[in-house]
């Protein structure tokens, strides 16, 4: 499922015009991205939670070359599901 069947889905779902569905779900997404943004965790109970993992800066080497390089410290998003979300996709 792409963006526009969900949006299409959530529209169906909720009785709502495509529209509205559209701004509904990227108001979402934008929301869980703010909150990400200032490394706060999105937890949505029953559907898993959306937290920020620091990976520590380290050093690696390109295939090509075999040089080393640096790589950086970044911030990376994860998403671990609920169990309702795990229950229902193993279909218990």
């Amino acid at each position: 499922m792409n963006k526009a069947e969900l949006i299409n889905a959530v529209a169906k779902k909720a009785g709502l015009s495509k529209a509205q569905a559209q701004k509904t779900v990227e108001a979402t997404f934008d929301t869980i991205r703010m909150a990400l943004k200032k490394s706060s965790d999105v937890r949505l109970v029953g559907f898993g939670t959306f937290t920020v993992s620091r990976r520590a800066a380290s050093e690696g080497r390109n295939p090509r070359t075999g040089q080393k390089i640096k790589i950086p410290a970044r911030k990376q998003p994860k998403f671990r599901a609920g169990k309702e979300l795990k229950d229902a996709v193993n279909g218990r």
